[in-house]
């Protein structure tokens, strides 16, 4: 991280400091990560529209100051084709920042703006893409101010403050307001508990399968994940394994995380119609049809609960299983998913705890079935406990092919124990990334964290697929040197007789009895 963005993320949690104290971290999140968006799309649009009318010698504000109506409406018209949606001067952000300077009142328009960005999209491709992005950024609540002056000056304050912040939007290749944006979600993540899970999956984690559905490859036409949550695992693809990314798609369940990733994929340049980013219960209400995906990723809540309903059983994602996933234990449930939706000649990867590894019943019909009919299952990565927020669990990586280049063996690499302790979190470090990384490239043993099991291995322990089973990590004790043990006895021994003769001694001396345990030693 450069001196430049460690910087700004210093400013933005200090921002998010005004709102700090009056609401919880999942309420202010909204808020700042919505104002932040909201600067974004402004500068975006008037940087663009500039750009567009430089060769007519004039601005956006400048054209609509000038009252031409159809110049105005080809701009419009220029300005959803390129970035999806449109705001007229007067509602950009370093406009309410004028009107904060002269003491304004400007919490009304602002709630117009907010509403403007969806409203220019009704009927235009980009609809699907903006709407309902602001819907909980709520100018009206109370944890603002409790008049509406109270509340006009607390927003006045943060657009004042986010003012100052250069995110560089005319530099194409700097990607400052996106990393700067996944940085609050991860502070946000911290703090939020369990609930930390619906949207973030902590940055080295997201770096490790990125790595592995990007092995070897510079274009990824598709890229797929069932819970992106805040959609930052779908973005890593694209930055860590330093491929092209055609189109990105996800579903995600919670309202508020829905807009989230959408804002995040927009912030990190990733255009309206190359995401697709839908809202629903991924099991019960699958949205992306029987579209096939490259690069499949995700790091499902782990062990929910889902209906398990029998209509499933002819259901082309889980009909040739035989066996649904149990009701309270939904992790197969999402690999049969993923499966379904991966191409025959991509990579998944899914974060899993480690139940799925051994449980019986359903679950080891479907692990079974996975092994011996499909073949597809090409590594399980252990990873360290506590490294989750709102868990503590330990967790595994899964990784799926369904035309393997090895496909006589699975691969079991056991990094549980490379980890640094970082508060109450434990991290991985680059090293212990790059780590996993080149050992499941390179796919060897390796004494005490690899080894390459056989089929016949594997059947042998009944399809178990317990990383103990495996790769043993057993270290002997050091040899007891048990003469040295008796000298240090005796040692201690006479040292002991030498201080007790001196305390008798003393006691005897000062005319008090001694100690009842040395009387008993007498």
């Amino acid at each position: 991280m450069s001196p430049e963005q460690r910087k700004l993320h210093q400013k933005l949690w200090d921002i998010a400091d005004e709102l700090r104290g009056s609401m919880n971290p999942d309420e202010f999140k909204n808020y700042i990560l919505g104002f932040i968006f909201f600067k974004f799309l402004s500068e975006k649009i008037d940087y663009t529209l500039n750009e567009v009318l430089k060769d007519d010698g004039m601005t956006f504000t400048e054209v609509w100051k000038s009252g031409d109506e159809e110049l105005q409406e080809a701009l419009k018209d220029e300005s959803i084709k390129i970035l999806g949606y449109f705001l007229e001067p007067e509602y950009l952000f370093h406009h309410f920042v004028e009107q904060i300077d002269k003491g304004e009142f400007i919490l009304d328009d602002l709630s117009k703006a907010l509403k403007k960005v969806e409203d220019s999209t009704q009927g235009e491709d980009s609809e699907d893409d903006f709407m309902g992005l602001f819907d909980d950024v709520d100018l009206t609540s109370v944890k603002l101010g409790k008049t509406v002056e109270a509340k006009n000056k607390k927003i006045g304050k943060i657009f004042a403050k986010l003012a100052e912040l250069d995110f560089r939007i005319e530099d194409s290749e700097a990607d400052i307001l996106g990393d700067a944006y996944e940085y609050l979600i991860g502070q946000f993540a911290s703090g939020a508990g369990k609930k930390a899970g619906e949207f973030y999956t902590p940055q080295e984690v997201s770096s490790i399968l990125a790595r592995i559905v990007t092995q070897n490859k510079t274009r990824i036409s598709s890229a797929y994940d069932p819970t992106c949550g805040s959609g930052s695992l779908l973005l890593r693809i694209a930055r860590e394994g330093h491929v092209d990314v055609g189109h990105f798609y996800g579903q995600e369940n919670n309202s508020t995380t829905h807009s989230l990733a959408r804002m995040n994929m927009l912030l990190h340049d990733v255009k309206f119609d190359q995401f697709d980013i839908q809202q629903g219960d991924t099991l019960e209400d699958p949205l992306h049809g029987s579209k096939k995906f490259e690069a499949v990723v995700a790091n499902p809540p782990f062990s929910a609960k889902w209906s398990a309903s029998n209509l499933f059983l002819s259901d082309e994602r889980f009909a040739q299983y035989g066996k649904l996933a149990p009701k309270t234990k939904a992790d197969f449930a999402f690999v049969q998913h993923m499966l379904y939706h991966l191409d025959d000649k991509g990579t998944m990867a899914v974060v899993l705890p480690h139940g799925v590894l051994f449980r019986g019943a359903a679950e080891g019909v479907i692990r079974k079935y996975l092994i011996t009919e499909k073949n597809w299952l090409d590594a399980v990565i252990g990873l360290p406990a506590n490294i989750f927020f709102g868990t503590s669990i330990p967790t595994c990586i899964l990784v799926f092919k369904k035309c393997r280049e090895q496909s006589d063996n699975i691969m079991f690499i056991d990094a549980s124990n490379d980890f640094e302790k970082v508060k109450t979190q434990n991290k991985l470090l680059p090293e212990h990334i790059e780590k996993i990384i080149e050992t499941y490239t390179e796919r060897k043993d390796v004494d005490k964290y690899a080894y390459i099991a056989s089929m016949e291995e594997i059947a042998e322990n009944d399809y178990n697929l317990n990383i103990p089973r495996y790769v043993d990590t057993f270290e002997e004790e050091e040899p007891v040197d048990l003469a040295a043990v008796v000298a240090e006895l005796n040692t201690l021994q006479a040292a002991t007789a030498n201080l007790d003769s001196s305390i008798l001694k003393n006691c005897q001396e000062l005319g008090i009895p001694a100690p009842v345990f040395m009387c008993k030693g007498e």
